[in-house]
């Protein structure tokens, strides 16, 4: 049973491991896709106005291209400096940098896009020769926005060329040519948080499913475990039923062989006391607090509770202080459980020495039970007063029990309000107090 909880725990975490990933793997391909289409849409708006952005000096197409095509001449046949080459695209750029950044800016408002671009010659070819005019790109047009990391790129390639009249043959034929690549890059800067506030739904619902299963998860697991412990405590349960009547049901035995040899006049209130006994245990055994009938308690029946226990076990030395000499308004029989209770569960861990102490002091009942026995373990400790535990040596039971007794013990302290304290040493003994307060 307890191997196949294992295999199932382990296929249940198994299969929410997968699901975490196929989830992750979904989110993640699922923002590479927005992405991308984030991407398109502003491309495809930058394409279209390539052209416009290129002319957003305020001159004409026609006029543009001549005014370029003439600058490629003059710096071919070194009519101008390269200073001055350079200088003219420079001074365009600077001159149309917030243009251009108020276009871009204007035309993606919108959508909130934070957009950088750059616009620029890559390469300039004299085609006759084909000697290159530059050994570096030439920014045309950029925004105020400086491109960390390009996001998208598109190249192209145009060809310029200057043509004269041949009078003879009344045809065109080419003089000077220039070959021209261009490169147009942009990004969104603020493409991840754009992506993730449109994602934000669907991050939420995939958490939010992660979350339950995991919650369910750990909801199985915590259950499975528990009735995995309650089912070995009923186990332990069915096989120690009986030994817990053994006390008194021993105590009857030999009460009856006492009779049968001679009368004695102490041992029918003995016998009555057991019977008595074995009620109240009948009914621990079928609520969570004994309910009897209340009887005071009177100073001589911690006597009597001394007296049935050395009868039962005279092998055992119990020595008995008893100080009180007034009535309390507790319940005998439950203040009985707690006596016998504390000093069998003495005997049954290896004491053969019992010292009971009961004193009263200042509206409070002390009750101290000492022993000689085995001792706890101090990580034992804490669990002693548990339904049904009971302390293990080597994850084995050495000693018969249902594990109730220390339980019923608590619960009836804890009843009327009193605290039960408790130390002990390996191999020396245990020392348990119980302070419970009360009024005259």
């Amino acid at each position: 049973m307890i191997l196949k909880s294992k295999y199932l725990i382990s296929l249940f975490a198994a299969l929410f491991l997968l699901l975490l990933g196929i989830q992750v793997y979904f989110m993640y391909k699922t923002y590479q896709v927005k992405e991308r289409e984030i991407y398109r849409t502003v491309h495809e708006g930058l394409t279209h106005y390539t052209d416009k952005l290129e002319d957003a000096g305020g001159l004409k197409k026609a006029d543009k291209d001549d005014i370029i095509q003439k600058l490629f001449i003059d710096y071919h046949h070194k009519k101008i400096s390269r200073k001055d080459f350079l200088g003219y695209f420079e001074k365009n750029r600077k001159e149309n940098q917030s243009r251009l950044s108020k276009y871009i800016d204007q035309k993606f408002e919108k959508e909130g896009y934070l957009i950088a671009a750059k616009i620029q010659y890559i390469s300039i070819i004299y085609i006759p020769d084909s000697t290159k005019l530059i050994d570096h790109p030439i920014v045309l047009y950029d925004t105020e926005n400086r491109l960390e990391k390009v996001g998208i790129s598109n190249s192209g390639r145009w060809e310029t060329s200057s043509s004269a009249t041949n009078d003879e043959n009344k045809k065109l034929e080419k003089n000077d040519s220039f070959l021209v690549k261009s490169k147009t890059e942009f990004q969104i800067l603020n493409i991840k948080s754009i992506v993730f506030k449109e994602l934000t739904l669907l991050i939420l619902c995939c958490t939010s499913l992660l979350l339950s299963v995991l919650l369910i998860y750990l909801f199985t697991v915590r259950n499975l475990i528990k009735q995995q412990k309650q089912v070995d405590m009923l186990h332990t349960v069915v096989d120690n039923i009986s030994h817990e009547f053994k006390t008194p049901i021993a105590t009857l035995k030999i009460a009856s062989k006492t009779l049968k040899k001679e009368f004695n006049p102490e041992t029918l209130p003995l016998i009555d006391r057991q019977i008595q006994r074995l009620e109240n245990l009948m009914l621990q055994l079928h609520t969570d607090e004994p309910e009897t009938e209340v009887i005071k308690i009177k100073p001589a029946d911690w006597d009597f509770f001394v007296h049935d226990l050395a009868f039962t076990y005279p092998d055992i030395k119990f020595n008995l202080k008893n100080t009180v000499c007034e009535e309390f308004h507790l319940d005998k029989n439950l203040m009985e459980t707690v006596i016998k209770n504390l000093c069998e569960n003495s005997v049954k861990y290896g004491a053969s020495d019992i010292k009971i102490d009961i004193s009263s002091s200042k509206d409070t009942l002390e009750i101290g039970v000492s022993d000689n026995g085995d001792g706890i373990e101090k990580s034992e400790l804490n669990n002693i007063f548990e339904k049904f535990y009971r302390i293990q040596s080597n994850n084995i039971h050495n000693t018969k029990g249902l594990g109730l007794g220390l339980y019923f013990v608590k619960k009836i302290i804890t009843k009327y309000n009193g605290k039960v304290d408790v130390s002990s040493t390996v191999n020396s003994g245990t020392v348990f107090k119980i302070s419970i307060p009360y009024e005259h």
